[in-house]
């Protein structure tokens, strides 16, 4: 009689099967992802460093093969992207391209304060920038942070200029103040979700007047004179900017052993991270590999760089006409036919916070990649559901493999829930699941992951692209 313990399933913590030599590699990949997402708080910082990286490890623009009408054969590396925000590398298999394709997605957009087109005034001899807040954020969680400025700035005649202000020690910061806790006797009356309004969250930027005591707005004046001292811009110039308001500051490994990871941004940015990783550690493949990295998944994948425009089936479309006769029964040949980790983050277990989680159907810090069955709200409400065939061919890889992996939903049935771009990739009737790394402090300015979920998540991807 077989060992009755046997038939069950224990989720083990991956850090219990490491060898040394396996912990000196999770922490030396953890060491290259602070120093990605440190740098990379924007979309377009991404797409800019993915690109140069990518390069470096052999892959072309696909607009070299179009212009030029050479064909793409297996083994060759191309990227495409759009608007500098969205970003698909393709690595191209032996295999005909109607076979499908092997896709890993993420997002690389993150919650934060957007600056509105008119964003600068001034107020009791303060100068002070309006914003919007883009994406799901508790908006108390914003005040009294140090806090910087990243984006673009384009001039009328076209010229992009970069801006990063507060990320060089030397530099100065800026920030939301809040009440002083002897005068907010009102505010502690408010609702969490009110003590902080959204048109509250004004960036307090200078102090200083100009020498013109005459002058109306002589502090907001000071500023835009600093500004096109720096930057050569004017007032007008902020109609045509795209500056994203972000945590200042470097992201950090957490707790006392070291084992995690504190950043801003790290959804979805560590799925994109090692997703992008596995791609550049794969060589050769049967099936066409992919690394889908959009934009807006925070706010409902719209717009032209979100995963609802056309972008990923126009740039599919030319990689096809590139690799044989092209025909739009190919193209969607291609896309029914392939298999794509949706890969998002999820929320772990908070032993402060146990009151809104599932236990059985939680995902813990340290026990590997989190597979989404289905995600949506509250009778699954806009969930991608996934097949359970697809489940148990990625159970088999994942075993073969020796990757710690678990299961989650977010949160109690009644609770809440959310959504990821898997749903739309669905739609072309490929087979898709979500999976990702778990983490704590989700949408908050500075988010906690496990180092050594974040090496199986690399570990899970690489395995995906070898053996789906």
């Amino acid at each position: 009689m077989s060992d009755v313990k046997s038939l069950e399933k224990k989720y083990e913590l991956a850090w219990d099967k490491y060898s040394e030599k396996d912990v000196k590699k999770v922490f030396a990949l953890s060491d290259d992802y602070i120093d990605f997402i440190s740098k990379c708080k924007t979309e377009r910082e991404c797409v800019k460093e993915f690109i140069t990286l990518a390069e470096k490890n052999g892959y072309k623009n696909i607009d070299t093969y179009i212009n030029k009408g050479n064909k793409l054969k297996a083994g060759d590396k191309v990227y495409a992207s759009n608007m500098g925000k969205t970003l698909a590398l393709f690595l191209i298999g032996s295999e005909p391209i109607e076979k499908g394709f092997k896709i890993l997605g993420a997002h690389i957009d993150s919650p934060r304060l957007d600056l509105k087109q008119n964003p600068l005034y001034e107020d009791s001899e303060l100068a002070l920038l309006k914003t919007h807040y883009y994406g799901g954020i508790k908006k108390y969680q914003w005040v009294t942070l140090p806090l910087a400025i990243h984006g673009v700035v384009v001039k009328k005649d076209g010229t992009i200029v970069n801006i990063v202000i507060g990320e060089d020690e030397k530099e100065p910061v800026v920030g939301i103040s809040d009440l002083l806790i002897h005068l907010s006797a009102d505010q502690m009356k408010k609702t969490v979700d009110k003590g902080i309004e959204g048109e509250d969250l004004n960036v307090f930027i200078g102090s200083i007047p100009v020498e013109d005591k005459d002058a109306k707005d002589r502090v907001k004046l000071n500023v835009l004179r600093l500004l096109n001292d720096k930057y050569g811009i004017d007032e007008e110039d902020f109609v045509s900017s795209e500056l994203e308001v972000v945590p200042a500051g470097r992201a950090r490994s957490y707790g006392l052993d070291s084992s995690m990871v504190m950043a801003y941004g790290q959804d979805d940015k560590v799925c994109a991270y090692t997703s992008y990783a596995a791609l550049m550690n794969t060589k050769q493949t049967d099936k066409t590999c992919i690394v889908l990295l959009v934009d807006k998944e925070e706010v409902g994948s719209i717009g032209a760089t979100g995963m609802q425009s056309k972008f990923f089936e126009n740039t599919v479309a030319e990689v096809v006409n590139l690799v044989e006769d092209y025909s739009e029964l190919k193209v969607r040949r291609s896309l029914t036919n392939s298999k794509m980790l949706s890969s998002d983050v999820s929320a772990a277990f908070d032993p402060n916070y146990p009151s809104v989680m599932e236990k059985r159907n939680s995902a813990y810090f340290g026990k590997g990649i989190v597979f989404n069955k289905y995600t949506g709200a509250r009778g699954k409400g806009g969930c991608n559901d996934a097949n359970p065939e697809f489940i148990a061919e990625l159970r088999d890889i994942m075993g073969k493999h020796n990757v710690s992996w678990q299961t989650s939903e977010l949160g109690k049935v009644d609770q809440g829930g959310g959504g990821t771009i898997a749903y739309i990739l669905a739609e072309y009737g490929m087979q898709v699941i979500d999976s990702g790394v778990a983490l704590h402090n989700m949408h908050a300015p500075w988010e906690i992951s496990s180092k050594a979920d974040i090496y199986e998540a690399l570990k899970a991807y690489e395995a995906f692209l070898l053996e789906i």
